[in-house]
């Protein structure tokens, strides 16, 4: 995959990749006009959005009801760094949920996509041309 960054206007950054984009801002306190998500909160965003997504599979694929499925991520940060120090997701279940799938629904979230690059990080190279 290859990301392509433009920067629009102001404090603005475009990602585009194939026939998709993805704008992001800094908020007005950070100078940005905040007309789009910080990066930050994008990132945290795509971790939801995964999990919702095997959240959603999950449920579908077995023909449960997905009324009143729902899913948050809640960033705990860490004071000592700055940084985010805890991510708690939580899935509301919907009414009617089988029981006998509570865990294997929490397994189903845990194997997320984004999530797995917690665990497995990647290597980072940056190069200036």
């Amino acid at each position: 995959m290859r990301i392509g960054v433009t920067f629009p206007g102001g404090k603005k950054v475009l990602a585009e990749f194939g026939d998709m984009a993805v704008l992001t801002d800094q908020s007005v306190k950070d100078g940005g006009e905040g007309a789009a998500p910080e990066p930050g909160r994008l990132f945290f965003a795509a971790v939801a959005t995964c999990s919702g997504h095997y959240a959603l599979a999950f449920c579908q694929n077995r023909n449960i009801d997905t009324s009143g499925l729902a899913l948050s991520v809640r960033c705990e940060p860490d004071s000592r760094t700055r940084l985010v120090g805890t991510v708690e997701i939580e899935v509301t279940l919907p009414p009617g949920f089988p029981e006998k799938y509570r865990e294997a629904i929490v397994r189903a979230v845990e194997a997320c996509w984004v999530k797995k690059h917690f665990e497995h990080p990647p290597l980072f190279s940056v190069r200036a041309l």
